[in-house]
C-alpha cells in the first residue's frame, strides 16, 4: 500500500530536518489553521502551533500587501532561544520551522523553500 499524503509530508519534514540539523521541529498548517502533518517536540501543543502559524501567516499577508511589499514569502520571528520560520505552500498551507538559537538562517531558508516546492504536490 502507498503511504498517505499525511505520511509523505511527514517524511519531507524528517528529510528537510535531517538536510538541516540546526530546524529542531516542523509541522505543515493549512491556512485555516488545522494541522496537516509534523515533526514537532514532544511536549509542543500540535493544536497551539497550528493555530498560531494560520494566524502569523494571515497577519503577515495583510501587512506585506497594505505596505505594499507584494505577496508574502516568508515570517521570521527570532526570541532568545531560537527563531520561528513561516513559509507559505501554495494558497493552501505553512511550513513553519522552530530552529536552535544559533541556527544557520541561510541552510534554514534554502531547505525550507525546497521542502515548500515539495510540498505543494501534497497539499492540493
Amino acid at each position: 500500500m502507498a503511504p498517505s499524503r499525511s505520511d509523505q509530508m511527514v517524511d519531507r519534514l524528517r528529510s528537510m530536518q535531517a538536510a538541516a540539523p540546526d530546524i529542531e521541529a516542523s509541522a505543515v498548517v493549512s491556512v485555516d489553521g488545522l494541522i496537516m502533518a509534523s515533526a514537532l517536540q514532544q511536549g509542543v501543543e500540535e493544536d497551539r502551533v497550528s493555530a498560531m502559524s494560520a494566524a502569523m501567516l494571515s497577519l503577515g499577508e495583510r501587512i506585506s500587501g497594505e505596505l505594499g511589499r507584494g505577496a508574502l514569502d516568508q515570517v521570521y520571528i527570532k526570541g532568545n532561544k531560537g527563531a520561528i520560520v513561516l513559509t507559505a505552500i501554495g494558497d493552501e498551507a505553512v511550513l513553519t520551522a522552530m530552529s536552535r538559537q544559533e541556527g544557520k538562517l541561510g541552510m534554514i531558508f534554502l531547505e525550507m523553500r525546497r521542502a515548500a516546492e515539495d510540498l505543494v504536490k501534497l497539499v492540493g
